[in-house]
C-alpha cells in the first residue's frame, strides 16, 4: 500500500508524527556525541625510562578511562608510534622536564588537548613543557578545516549518486557502472579543490582521489543496493545510515575516540568514517594504518554494488522485491 492511498486524516497524523522524530533522531545522533566530546581510551604514548615515566603515569591516572597508555623505551621509538598512527601523541621524560610530542594532522583537537594538559601539569610544577608537532596539518590549513569541512559535502555526494540511480531507473550493470563512474569523477573533483587548489589534503594525488572516489562510491552504493533490494525506502533507510549515523559519529572533527561509546567504533564501521581515516592515513602518514579503513569502505561498496545487480536480476525474472506500485513506476520510465 502506498502512502498517497491512506486516507487524508492518517496522512496527517503521519506528517505530525514523523517530523518531530526525525528532528529528535537527528538532535540525539549530532548533539549527544557534540556534548560528551573528551579522551575515552585515546592511545598516548609514554617515553623514557619507566622511573622517570612513573610520576606522569600517575597523573595521567587520575582521569579514568581517557587514557591508553603505550609505554615506549626513548623519542625515537614514540616518534615512529605516531607516524604509524599507533598513537596520537607522547609525552617523553627529559631532564628538563616533559617533551611533547603531537600530531595535528591526526586531530588538530586531540593535539590541543594534550597540549593544554601537559603545559598545565608542567607549569603546576615549575617547570616547562616543550612541545614538537611530529606530523603537522599543512601551512595552508593548519586547523584541519577542510577536511573536516569535507566531510558533510562527501557523504550528501554520496547519497546523491545512489538516490539518482534509483530514480533514474537504472539496474544492473548500468547502474553499477554509473555510481562508479560518478564516484570517479567526485574522486577527482575532490582532490582538484582540496588537493590542488586549496592545498590543504597532502600525500600522492593519486591515492588521494581513489580515497575520495571509494568513499563516495561506499555510500552512494549502499543507498542503492539497499533501495534494489526493499524499494524506495531502501533511500530512506541508507541515507539515515550515512547522514544521520555515518557522519557524526565519523569523529572528523575530533578523533574517534573523543566520542562516546559506542559511537566512535560504530562510526568507523560506517563509509563517513572510515573515509576519513583513510584519507588522514593517505594524506598525512604515508598510508600507515590503512588497511582496516580501506577494507570497510571495500565491504560497503562491494556489497551495495552486488545488492544492485542482485536487484536487477529479481526484476528481470519478474520477482522484484518492491511493492507493485514502485514497480509499475519504475516501468514507465
Amino acid at each position: 500500500m502506498s502512502p498517497t492511498s491512506l486516507p487524508p486524516h492518517r496522512r496527517v497524523i503521519a506528517v505530525i508524527v514523523l517530523i518531530p522524530a526525525v528532528v529528535a533522531l537527528a538532535l540525539w545522533a549530532f548533539a549527544w556525541p557534540a556534548s560528551r566530546t573528551a579522551p575515552h581510551d585515546l592511545p598516548l604514548g609514554l617515553a623514557g625510562p619507566a622511573a622517570a615515566t612513573a610520576p606522569l603515569e600517575r597523573e595521567l591516572a587520575h582521569q579514568k578511562g581517557a587514557f591508553d597508555l603505550h609505554h615506549y623505551a626513548d623519542e625515537a621509538a614514540a616518534r615512529e608510534a605516531i607516524e604509524d598512527r599507533e598513537v596520537y601523541g607522547a609525552i617523553v621524560a627529559t631532564e628538563r622536564g616533559p617533551k611533547l610530542l603531537t600530531a595535528s594532522a591526526a586531530s588538530p583537537v586531540v593535539a590541543q588537548l594534550l597540549r593544554q594538559a601537559v603545559t598545565e601539569q608542567a607549569s603546576a610544577s615549575g617547570r616547562e613543557a616543550t612541545v614538537v608537532d611530529v606530523v603537522p596539518t599543512t601551512e595552508k590549513d593548519p586547523r584541519g578545516a577542510v577536511l573536516n569541512a569535507g566531510a558533510l559535502p562527501l557523504a550528501m555526494a554520496g547519497i546523491g549518486g545512489g538516490v539518482a540511480v534509483t530514480l533514474l531507473g537504472l539496474r544492473g550493470a548500468r547502474a553499477v557502472g554509473a555510481l562508479t563512474g560518478s564516484a570517479t569523477l567526485a574522486g577527482v573533483v575532490a582532490t582538484a579543490l582540496t588537493h590542488s587548489w586549496l592545498e590543504a589534503v597532502p600525500g600522492n594525488w593519486w591515492a588521494v582521489a581513489g580515497t575520495f572516489a571509494l568513499t563516495a562510491l561506499a555510500m552512494s552504493a549502499a543507498v542503492a543496493g539497499l533501495a534494489a533490494l526493499v524499494g524506495r525506502a531502501g533511500i530512506a533507510l541508507g541515507s539515515v545510515v550515512i547522514m544521520l549515523l555515518g557522519n557524526p559519529f565519523s569523529g572528523a572533527s575530533s578523533a574517534p575516540e573523543m566520542l562516546p561509546a559506542p559511537a566512535g567504533a560504530i562510526g568507523q564501521w560506517l563509509p563517513p568514517g572510515a573515509g576519513a581515516t583513510l584519507l588522514r592515513s593517505v594524506s598525512f602518514f604515508d598510508g600507515a594504518a590503512t588497511a582496516g579503513p580501506a577494507l570497510t569502505l571495500t565491504w560497503w561498496a562491494a556489497l551495495g554494488l552486488g545488492a544492485v545487480l542482485a536487484g536487477g536480476a529479481l526484476k528481470e525474472r519478474g520477482t522484484d522485491p518492491r511493492p507493485a506500485p514502485e514497480r509499475e513506476a519504475a516501468s514507465l520510465v
